[in-house]
């Protein structure tokens, strides 16, 4: 039993408080939402996003025009 009661202390002393200060710390950056670089990076993204499916659509409608059948293959 004398084992189990200095890792125990150790443990409740030092390791217990900085990890409950690190979990909330990181509950509360959570809680924040994003932050304005993530928003500018989604911005940056959506708006690839769309130039991406715009191209798609003009790739499609040539492969329409110039081989009907390459959506069957």
């Amino acid at each position: 039993m004398d084992y189990i009661v200095l890792p125990l202390s150790v443990f409740f002393i030092f390791v217990a408080p900085l990890w409950l200060i690190l979990h909330y710390r990181s509950r509360k950056q959570t809680s924040k939402g994003l932050s304005a670089k993530d928003q500018e990076q989604l911005q940056a993204l959506l708006k690839r996003t769309e130039q991406m499916q715009k191209r798609i659509v003009s790739l499609e409608k040539i492969l329409d025009a110039e081989a009907p059948q390459w959506r069957e293959k």
